[in-house]
């Protein structure tokens, strides 16, 4: 499973309510579950035209990267706990594939 360090970071700030959810999480890192699969770097100007596109949503950095990476991988499916999902389309018009608790 593909993440970014984005999302890394605030899943492991959000954990930190959970007893062991930081642990777990690390542990999915570690195991090679969850795998860093988005170099900024490589997509700065695509990530930073979704920020700029969704300027008003607001879309965050760490909802940014996700949907880039959903459209390199056309086959994802991203999973997330942020209703402004809904609203974010992957190349112009299409909607992001969603595995959302909602």
């Amino acid at each position: 499973m593909g993440t970014c360090e984005a999302v890394l970071s605030e899943a492991f700030f959000l954990l930190q309510v959970v007893p062991g959810g930081r642990g777990a999480l690390a542990a999915f890192v570690d195991r090679g579950v969850l795998e860093v699969r988005f170099d900024f770097q490589d997509e700065q100007e695509s990530a930073l035209r979704l920020l700029r596109k969704y300027s008003n949503t607001p879309m965050s950095f760490a909802d940014a990267c996700p949907a880039r990476m959903s459209e390199l991988h056309r086959e994802s499916c991203v999973f997330t706990l942020d209703h402004d999902f809904v609203a974010y389309r992957r190349n112009g018009r299409e909607r992001i594939p969603l595995l959302a608790p909602w």
